[in-house]
């Protein structure tokens, strides 16, 4: 089973878009497991991700995050803020699935 990591100050704010990405996935019958966790938490997480996506409020981030997780062959990318703060599970999920491909 495929897991999307979402990435965000405390790992609250995501939750909402966690939900919503999660009901995205079970109406197209995808199998993949989707959390919410706070940044400074990824590294003790990475390893247990397939992709790791960063809320707009902690995309300074996006290098360090780069740096780990490159090597261990996971991509990082930083939610675009109008899919982020419109809560679109929708295009979050596609982003994350193109990402894995």
């Amino acid at each position: 089973m495929k897991k999307i990591m979402l990435c965000c100050a405390a790992g609250m704010s995501t939750s909402m878009l966690v939900q919503k990405m999660r009901t995205e996935a079970t109406k197209r019958s995808l199998e993949i497991e989707i959390d919410a966790i706070p940044v400074s938490e990824i590294e003790g997480q990475l390893c247990h991700a397939d992709v790791v996506l960063l809320g707009p409020q902690v995309q300074y981030e996006l290098q360090r995050l780069t740096e780990l997780s490159t090597p261990l062959g996971k991509p990082v990318a930083v939610i675009d803020m109008m899919d982020y703060g419109t809560m679109r599970g929708d295009r979050v999920l596609d982003k994350a699935l193109a990402l894995m491909a």
